[in-house]
């Protein structure tokens, strides 16, 4: 997968310029602009915050069947809590949300 080409579809896909992206994503337009001029590939970090602006996961960006389903405003404040919580933590709450979903079945 030509990684500037899926950020390019997906800024399409939302009719964001790169001055846009930029905004959503808090990376500099300028980077932006001269990771296409240069065949450039952006940093992990660089392509998390891309992501985050796209409302999608990694997983969801380098997806091969294209599946691009947005999070919801909700979905992303929980996945923000749930990465500031250590590893034990973050098994509790899973153990946790199983156990609800077993109740109400």
């Amino acid at each position: 997968m030509d990684i500037l080409e899926r950020i390019f579809e997906l800024r399409k896909k939302k009719g964001w310029s790169e001055y846009r992206l930029s905004l959503e994503s808090g990376i500099p337009q300028s980077t932006i602009s001269s990771w296409f001029r240069k065949s450039a590939v952006p940093t992990l970090n660089s392509l998390v915050a891309i992501c985050d602006a796209f409302g999608i996961t990694c997983s969801q960006f380098f997806s091969d069947d294209g599946v691009t389903a947005e999070l919801t405003e909700k979905q992303k404040e929980l996945l923000k809590a749930f990465e500031a919580l250590d590893l034990k933590q973050q098994d509790a709450l899973i153990e946790f949300l199983k156990k609800m979903e077993k109740s109400e079945n």
